[in-house]
């Protein structure tokens, strides 16, 4: 990869597109109420901000950014070709090759839920919370408890690179918001959802992984991006309902 490739493309995947645009699509109307009153009066922004961060997820996942590369040595078996009175024998032996592995950052996945989890924290946040502390201190609880769950639940495939299961993450931050809001009273649940979410899935399913990365054998692994993403934007979207 040359010095000026700065972006690549995943394939793209109609179905798998498709699906996830249906499930905004759905969440939409009811986005853009529970919103407007935050994005509006609170902080002066246009009522669809936040569904236009949703919307660039979605369509960044297709966009991975080169972050580094990785090279692991790993046994390959290799044929020399070798004549014998006229017949050509292809004798078989094992050496030591280099195996490369490029690290992305995906933009819908890693970029976007980063830049909004920190707006969030630094402005949603004490904007329309009743006990500053508090919410902080729930978004530490929903982010180590998807962490450890996202973590625990993600797998490793060979050749591939990391993946989760697409509902596991969203359904924990779910859960875990509920118990919270039972148990302590959540303010701004969205926003506590959203960060502690979506950071969530991305520390336990990728970051938690890097030092196994070149365990995989795998050419390209994305941070945010395949295996994951799908996660971290479900993630995201549920957020909105609770």
């Amino acid at each position: 990869m040359s010095s000026g490739d700065r972006v690549v493309f995943r394939p793209f995947s109609l179905f798998y597109f498709s699906v996830l645009l249906f499930l905004l699509l759905l969440v939409f109307p009811v986005l853009m109420g529970f919103y407007r009153s935050i994005m509006v009066e609170a902080l002066g922004l246009p009522p669809w901000f936040f569904g236009a961060i949703l919307v660039l997820s979605l369509f960044g996942s297709s966009v991975n950014i080169p972050l580094t590369t990785l090279e692991s040595r790993e046994p390959v078996r290799v044929f020399r070709k070798v004549r014998f009175f006229g017949v050509t024998w292809r004798v078989p032996r094992v050496e030591m090759g280099v195996r490369r592995t490029f690290v992305m950052l995906n933009l819908g996945g890693g970029v976007v839920p980063v830049l909004i989890s920190g707006y969030l924290l630094g402005f949603g946040i004490p904007r329309c919370s009743r006990n500053l502390m508090g919410s902080y201190m729930n978004v530490l609880l929903v982010f180590l408890l998807v962490t450890f769950s996202t973590y625990r639940s993600s797998r490793l495939v060979k050749g591939l690179g990391i993946a989760t299961p697409m509902f596991g993450p969203p359904l924990m931050t779910a859960l875990f918001v509920s118990f919270l809001a039972l148990f302590r009273g959540v303010s701004c649940p969205s926003q506590v959802a959203y960060v502690g979410g979506t950071l969530g899935a991305l520390v336990g399913a990728d970051l938690l992984n890097l030092r196994r990365i070149p365990d995989l054998g795998a050419p390209v692994v994305s941070i945010g991006g395949a295996g994951t993403f799908d996660g971290i934007y479900l993630t995201g979207v549920i957020s909105v309902v609770l």
